[in-house]
């Protein structure tokens, strides 16, 4: 296993679990480290898959992927990035 670290890129509009770039919040499959519930549910396929060893083929990067919350009005980009 892997430790999973996420780094908050953009917020545009107004997140309302307060989220700020420059966050960092350590994720893992058991512990949603403070992130949105929302989001922490939509971008839980994506921690698993880093945290087991496993790839995305559309990421330049095996150990970083991007992704954004499903508040389309206030959108809140992470940065996920295994640590080896």
């Amino acid at each position: 296993m892997y430790k999973i670290v996420g780094t908050i890129k953009d917020v545009k509009g107004r997140c309302t679990a307060k989220h700020k770039k420059g966050d960092i919040i350590e994720l893992s499959g058991h512990d949603s480290g403070g992130l949105c519930g929302f989001f922490y549910h939509d971008i839980f396929p994506s921690i698993i898959t880093l945290q087991f060893g496993g790839t995305f083929p559309w990421s330049q990067n095996p150990d970083i992927v991007e992704l954004e919350c499903p508040d389309r009005s206030n959108v809140v980009k992470i940065e996920l990035k295994r640590i080896r």
